[in-house]
């Protein structure tokens, strides 16, 4: 992921799980709805909104690597 220097807030990044959630892996979807309702720090916040940014453009192998990275934050 290229960095960004923008500070993604709560609910940007809320919002842009909504957008992708049809793309991601059920499972991973719910659990990330569950842990975006407790008070994150700014980097994950950063980390997560650009992980799921355009992943419904992303190639399968993209796609796991994100969701692995995605799992170490709900699991």
């Amino acid at each position: 992921m290229a960095n960004c220097n923008i500070d993604h807030s709560q609910d940007d990044v809320s919002k842009k799980l909504i957008s992708q959630e049809q793309y991601v892996p059920d499972d991973l979807a719910v659990k990330l709805h569950m842990y975006l309702k407790q008070i994150l720090p700014q980097g994950e916040l950063n980390d997560i909104f650009h992980l799921l940014k355009k992943y419904d453009q992303a190639s399968e192998e993209e796609r796991e690597e994100r969701n692995q990275a995605l799992r170490k934050y709900v699991e």
